[in-house]
């Protein structure tokens, strides 16, 4: 469960439709105050970005990073619109699209091109795109010259509602997923409903699996407004798709202040699932076959199964996490054989894990998840094994 002061800031009931505000205040520590910023949600922000990034930024020197399917859809009109608030802005980065761009490689390719261009530390680097681009982006602006500036315009509903938000940045390895990144905040958020009309259902469902998370974690009512409006979020209802955004980015900004670098155990919260999408992900070689969207969902799945056969969870409360997921056509079940053993390797090098011991966040029913850190490997192990 999240501590009672998180819970109040974070998960209000969800009885209507149209969010109190538009703006998400994220703001740290009194004594780091200058780490202080907005996420900015509603219609048509792409197209107000120059004077939003203007307003907050003191340097006029601005590089984007983004691939090569987002370049297509919006790279032109918001290069048109920083110049026209007096932006100096590089020639864009552009990577190509998907999992497998978050690596070394690339990471050295971006930061290269930052050097050619002579930016320093007061440049500010826009991600622009999804959450593989703004996880890529956000380590290079940590990394380049020990830390330059970093916005974040999220193009998918999975990066709106989760990895734009909280600071947290990175590329994958060969030994797991984020095993290299680092906590970089942005300067502003800037979120466009309006881009999600252009995401396959696919995405859409693979991000509506985060908003899900979000709820399983400590909102009871939330998962309750998702039971009755999911379908019309998912159907595109600018209204339903607005106030599940503002939701969950109140809920994880809450979360992620209350513990920034992850060393009390709360913003583990948000968590929930990682640890077996994570090996899901990593098994399936990040080859498109499975979104981290799909592996979250179905890992929450096999989080609460998992709880379930401890004593921890009401098996009813499995079978209706289960239903939604059905009705709402997401993943429940990884598209490919997935063996026991791998992915118990897999979950071995988790981040969460301390000292040799295997950590998960589990749940005791539905808004009522935590973090367990000491959970016995075998017992992973034979969970699998009978599951796989």
């Amino acid at each position: 469960m999240l501590p009672p002061a998180v819970k109040e800031t974070a998960l209000s009931t969800a009885r209507n439709m149209v969010p109190s505000e538009n703006t998400v205040h994220v703001s740290f520590a009194p004594a780091e105050s200058a780490r202080v910023y907005d996420i900015v949600i509603g219609q048509d922000i792409l197209a107000q970005a120059g004077e939003r990034l203007a307003a907050v930024l003191t340097s006029k020197k601005i590089c984007i990073v983004t691939d090569e399917t987002v370049a297509r859809l919006y790279l032109v009109n918001l290069m048109k619109n920083l110049e026209m608030s007096g932006f100096n802005a590089c020639p864009p980065v552009i990577l190509p699209a998907g999992e497998r761009t978050k690596n070394f490689e690339h990471l050295q390719n971006i930061i290269d091109r930052f050097s050619s261009y002579k930016l320093d530390r007061s440049a500010t680097i826009v991600a622009l795109g999804g959450g593989v681009v703004g996880d890529i982006a956000g380590f290079a602006a940590a990394i380049f010259m020990r830390g330059a500036g970093f916005a974040q315009i999220p193009t998918t509903l999975l990066a709106q509602v989760d990895s734009s938000v909280g600071g947290k940045t990175g590329i994958n390895t060969a030994a797991g997923k984020n095993l290299a990144g680092a906590f970089h905040q942005p300067k502003i958020v800037l979120i466009d409903t309006g881009v999600l009309k252009t995401l396959p259902p696919r995405e859409l469902k693979a991000g509506y699996a985060e908003i899900l998370k979000y709820a399983l974690i400590g909102d009871p009512d939330f998962f309750a407004w998702l039971e009755q409006n999911g379908a019309t979020l998912l159907a595109g209802d600018a209204a339903a798709q607005e106030y599940a955004i503002g939701k969950s980015c109140r809920a994880k900004a809450a979360i992620v202040v209350a513990d920034e670098d992850e060393r009390k155990d709360i913003r583990a919260l948000l968590n929930l699932g990682h640890s077996f999408g994570h090996a899901l992900e990593a098994l399936g070689g990040y080859d498109g076959r499975i979104l981290h969207g799909e592996a979250v969902g179905t890992g929450c799945l096999l989080a609460f199964e998992f709880s379930r056969d401890r004593g921890l969870c009401p098996a009813e409360d499995v079978e209706r996490l289960r239903g939604h997921m059905q009705k709402a056509g997401l993943m429940t079940e990884p598209p490919f054989k997935a063996a026991a053993e791998d992915m118990f390797a897999r979950m071995q090098s988790d981040k969460k894990n301390r000292d040799g011991r295997t950590t998960l966040v589990l749940a005791r029913g539905i808004g009522r998840a935590f973090v367990a850190g000491d959970i016995v490997a075998a017992d992973v192990l034979a969970f699998l094994k009978k599951r796989f």
